[in-house]
Parts: structure tokens; C-alpha cells; sequence
């Protein structure tokens, strides 16, 4: 009822005095790779434009560590226990001999019960458009979307060229690429909206794999220099592909004469696959809830409100709904939200220090025992949680009830296990993390698997 209230509050307010919306959402790139991020081998000049317009959190979050949870977390601000996505697929991935434990089970598809940030902006007369990956259900638009280009139940396209095999897109010409045609899809969405509240949510396909890019820039970066971790060049053309197409749409927008009064946030779903290009100093990469897993880009942009620099503060995608409904003065006070407004921040200001929690009661197997950097190297995740609070970095693991304990400040490549060293502060993270799990009623899983043959 108070939401409801707070939304027919905002449907009054007139179109101009809202901003547009944009959040942008690459799929699988890693923390640091970008040239403003400290990559020296990909070339992204247009988001590194961007992000000296912007706020740049330096300790951005995906509140999973894989693409449908984290989207989830996203667009409901709940985190996984709420709604139950914790992975993609099957819980119980990898050799079952090799798992100690029965995971929880998984779902699949984000139930309606749920609110989402497009349907909320919807019911507040905003236009909403998803053109890309959605991967929630088979149905965008029956979770507050007006339009769909390119979002089904797919986790990553057939092909990056056309024929692309994505019910919702029209295939174009033989040969097109995927990540131009959704830019394009975007531009006349911007274009033929240009009048209205807007809310824009371009989640590129790339750059998950297949890797596949266009040829000129393949070559590129072929006879280019190879920095060590980073160095593949069908990956490094993804990523100055994707970043040539967020140029076209910003000059677009500037030309329509609505960037001032347009909101846009650039961030990855998650960490980049290891092996394909490393995020040192961070551990690990997709799948993990090592650093390399989970921290991501993240950039807010809006002239004359947000003053650009860099932010420390650990803010996490779930903050993405409650901080745009409190933007809108829509309450963001909703017992249900598990994300907080970071409005205080983006307006130059702080907030308090909180402690940021992930629920991962699943495995995920190794993508490359030798690249990962996990664990063991039968799985990138093994079932657990985990919680940051200030610079400490708490995991704890339900097979064996493990403890590692990191301080990021000192240690970000989560190298030196201090639980022994530290007991004062791995007490008062675990009850932190404890209270948490009892409060959300996060499902721990206990029950040995009888399939078990011992061993890693």
C-alpha cells in the first residue's frame, strides 16, 4: 500500500522533471577491463570518457557471482534467499562424487510475486525497454517491460552473428554483428521516446562467450603487444566493440538533447572468466566469491547532479532500486528491499558503514583447474556464504564449516587467511553473517550426500 501510494505520488509529477534512465549491463567483464580501471591492453576510450563524467566505484558489487542471480538480486533490490535464484541451471553441477553435501535446490525462473525495478517505474508512467539479455524468464514483459528486443530465457546467444537464433530479435543482414544491432535497437528506442520518462536496460549479450568478434579488430589486437592475464584478442575486440557501441548510443543521446537529464549506470553482471582475462590483484573470477568473482565496474553518470570522481564505498546492485526509487521520491523504506540508497553518496555526501552479504548454498564446477584460482580445483564455488564489513572479507563453507578471513585493504587478493591470527574480528563477522542468514532465512544445506567417495 505504501509503495502504491509513493508511485500514484510520482505519476502526478510532470514527464520533464523526471530523468530518463539508463543502465547499461555488460555480461561477464571483469573488474579491470577497462582502460579506466587499469587494463593495459583493452582499448575503451568511450567508457573511459564516461567514467571522468561520473561517479566511479572503485568497490562495486554483483550480488552473485554468475549471470542470473545477479540480475535477479538487480531488478528486485532482494538478495538470493528471497527469491531463490542462486545459479544457473542445476545446483548440484560438477561430479557428484565430489560433492560432500546435497545443495539446495534452484530456481529457474524470477516468480511475478516479486516487484521489479521496470514494473515499479512503469506504474509511474515510465516508458520501460529491455533490449538484450534478460535470461529470468521467457517473458520479459510480463515483469514490467513495455518493449523487448533480444530478451528471452537464453543465457547467451547462439551467435554473435547474424543468424542470431533469438526469438525475440529479427535476424538482419547475413554477417551482422549482435552487439551493433542491439546499439541500433537502442538508438531508435531513444529516438522514437525522446518525449517521454524513459527507462532504458541495454544488458549486452557480450562479452559472455561464444567468443566471437568482428575480424578487423580481431586482427587489432593480434599484432598488438600482449600484456600477461590479459591478452586474448577476440575477448579484447568484444570489449572495444561493446565499447564503441555505448559511444554511439551516448553521442545519440547528446544529439536528442537528453543527456542532461538522463541517468546512466554502466556495471557488469559479474566477475570475468579467469582464464579467459585475469583482474590481479583480485583472486579468481566468475563463479567465485573470491574478489574476482563478484566486484565489477561501476559508474553512475548524471550532469549537473552527480559529481564525478571515485567512491570506495562498497555498494552492491542490489542498491540499484531502492536508491532509484528514493531519486524518484518514491519510499524506499519497503521492508522487502534487501538493497539500500546510495543517493547520499552520489550526492557527494556518506552513509554509514554496513555490512554486505552473499548466500551461495550450491556448486559451480571449474571452468580451468590450472586458470580459476579457486579453492580446490574441482569447483569455482563450493555451497557457502559470505559477508563484507568495512575492509574485512568473511567466507564461510557449509561442508566443512571452513573460515576464511581476508582484510581487502591489506590483502585484496585474498592470499593470507587470517581466522586463526584474527579472532576478535572472525567472531564478529560470523555473527554478523549468522544473524543475517537466521534473519533472511537463508537455507543452509547439511544433508550429506551418500554419493560422496571422499577425497578434494
Amino acid at each position: 500500500m505504501l509503495l502504491l501510494a509513493a508511485l500514484t505520488l510520482l505519476a502526478g509529477t510532470a514527464a520533464a522533471q523526471r530523468p530518463n534512465i539508463i543502465l547499461i549491463v555488460a555480461d561477464d567483464l571483469g573488474w579491470r577491463d577497462l582502460g579506466f580501471m587499469g587494463s593495459h591492453f583493452y582499448e575503451t576510450p568511450q567508457l573511459d570518457k564516461l567514467a571522468k563524467q561520473s561517479l566511479v566505484f572503485t568497490n562495486g558489487y554483483a550480488a552473485a557471482a554468475n549471470c542470473a542471480p545477479s540480475r535477479a538480486c538487480m531488478l528486485t533490490g532482494l538478495n538470493t534467499p528471497r527469491h531463490g535464484i542462486y545459479t544457473v541451471g542445476k545446483s548440484d553441477r560438477g561430479n557428484a562424487k565430489t560433492r560432500k553435501i546435497i545443495p539446495t535446490p534452484n530456481t529457474t525462473v524470477l516468480d511475478h510475486r516479486f516487484p521489479t525495478l521496470p514494473a515499479m517505474l512503469q506504474q509511474a508512467g515510465y516508458h520501460t525497454a529491455i533490449i538484450g539479455k534478460w535470461h529470468l524468464s521467457s517473458n520479459p514483459l510480463l515483469h514490467g517491460f513495455d518493449y523487448n528486443r533480444g530478451g528471452t530465457h537464453q543465457g547467451h546467444p547462439p551467435s554473435y552473428f547474424s543468424p542470431y537464433k533469438i526469438p525475440t530479435l529479427t535476424d538482419g543482414a547475413p554477417g551482422e554483428y549482435l552487439t551493433d544491432r542491439l546499439t541500433s535497437e537502442a538508438v531508435s528506442f531513444l529516438e522514437e521516446n525522446r518525449k517521454k520518462a524513459f527507462f532504458l536496460y541495454l544488458p549486452y549479450y557480450a562479452v559472455h562467450t561464444p567468443l566471437q568478434a568482428p575480424a578487423a579488430l580481431v586482427e587489432k589486437y593480434e599484432r598488438k603487444p600482449k600484456v600477461p592475464g590479459q591478452a586474448n584478442p577476440v575477448y579484447a575486440a568484444m570489449v572495444e566493440n561493446m565499447d564503441m557501441n555505448i559511444g554511439r548510443l551516448l553521442t545519440k543521446l547528446q544529439a536528442l538533447g537528453l543527456d542532461s537529464n538522463t541517468l546512466v549506470i554502466f556495471t557488469s553482471d559479474n566477475g570475468g572468466i579467469r582464464a579467459t582475462s585475469h583482474q590481479s590483484p583480485l583472486r579468481a573470477g566468475k563463479g567465485s566469491y573470491y574478489e574476482g568473482g563478484i566486484r565489477v565496474p561501476l559508474v553512475f553518470r548524471w550532469p549537473g547532479h552527480i559529481q564525478p570522481g571515485t567512491s570506495a564505498v562498497p555498494v552492491t546492485n542490489m542498491d540499484f532500486f531502492p536508491t532509484l526509487l528514493n531519486l524518484l521520491s518514491i519510499n524506499t523504506n519497503a521492508p522487502e528491499l534487501d538493497g539500500q540508497s546510495i543517493l547520499p553518496v552520489l550526492q557527494g555526501g556518506t552513509m554509514a558503514a554496513r555490512p554486505l552479504f552473499w548466500h551461495f548454498p550450491v556448486y559451480l564446477e571449474a571452468y580451468n583447474r590450472q586458470e580459476d584460482e579457486a579453492r580446490d580445483p574441482l569447483f569455482r564455488t563450493r555451497p557457502g556464504s559470505c559477508v563484507r564489513y568495512g575492509h574485512w572479507k568473511l567466507l564461510q563453507y557449509f561442508e566443512d564449516n571452513d573460515l576464511e578471513l581476508y582484510n581487502l585493504q591489506t590483502d585484496p587478493g585474498e592470499q593470507h587467511n587470517l581466522a586463526a591470527s584474527q579472532p576478535q574480528m572472525l567472531a564478529k563477522l560470523k555473527g554478523m553473517l549468522e544473524q543475517w542468514q537466521q534473519a533472511a532465512k537463508a537455507p543452509i544445506p547439511r544433508q550429506r550426500n551418500p554419493q560422496y567417495a571422499g577425497g578434494n
